[in-house]
């Protein structure tokens, strides 16, 4: 007869997993019900479609020169400004109304300078703003 010993078993004890997942599934199945589902507002088509506006555009030239075009009037519109008054010629040219403003610098001219104006049309409270790039040809 053997005494003692037994041989240790190669096997995993699979019981104690099988409790954590009931637990969990049980956990998870009273917490569902109670959990309150989001409400998404999806966007409505055609409802409030609106005209592409035209925009103003701030013209840059290499010598500083800036010029502001609202080519929104059968007049075409154009005024000279500087970097001190360009954000008031292009809020009178606004009106109010909330267009966009576009920012078109030739390609001589200087990094600062675009910034200059940009950083002046924010201050200004204007919130449409964007930078004119054309690719090289």
């Amino acid at each position: 007869m053997r005494h003692g010993r037994r041989r240790p078993v190669n096997q995993i004890n699979v019981v104690p997993y099988i409790d954590v997942m009931l637990v969990l599934l049980v956990i998870f199945m009273v917490t569902a019900p109670l959990v309150a589902p989001g409400e998404i507002q999806l966007p409505s088509v055609g409802s409030k479609l609106t005209q592409a506006q035209d925009p103003i555009y701030v013209n840059l030239n290499k010598d500083k020169s800036i010029t502001v075009v609202d080519k929104s009037t059968p007049s075409a519109r154009s005024q000279n400004a500087s970097f001190d008054n360009v954000a008031d010629q292009v809020q009178s040219m606004l009106g109010g109304m909330e267009r966009p403003v576009v920012i078109q610098a030739d390609k001589g001219a200087q990094y600062d300078d675009v910034i200059r104006i940009l950083d002046r049309l924010q201050l200004a409270g204007v919130k449409r703003v964007g930078l004119l790039a054309r690719p090289t040809p």
